[in-house]
């Protein structure tokens, strides 16, 4: 399954803020360079979804905030409820 993603690097802290169409907006805390908000964002995501960071592979928009990650392992309506619920535990 693809997601796609946009990122804001250098947040307070990592969340999932929301869902516009197809694309999650994500925060995260870590800078972008030397490829650790990419880093980040595997991780964020792999806990989010319960999943082996392995499982999880930026496709497009290693450079940029607009990233397509390809998730192996969960089908798409089980990957999508769990962003979901992510969303709604944000304060």
């Amino acid at each position: 399954m693809i997601v796609n993603v946009r990122v804001q690097p250098r947040a307070f802290h990592n969340e999932i803020i929301r869902q516009e169409g197809d694309i999650w907006w994500i925060r995260l805390a870590a800078p972008p360079v030397e490829g650790k908000a990419n880093a980040a964002l595997v991780t964020f995501l792999a806990e989010v979804l319960d999943l082996p960071r392995g499982q999880l592979t930026i496709t497009r928009g290693l450079s940029g905030r607009q990233k397509a990650m390809a998730i192996e392992g969960m089908v798409g309506e089980e990957v999508q409820r769990r962003l979901r619920e992510a969303v709604a535990k944000r304060p």
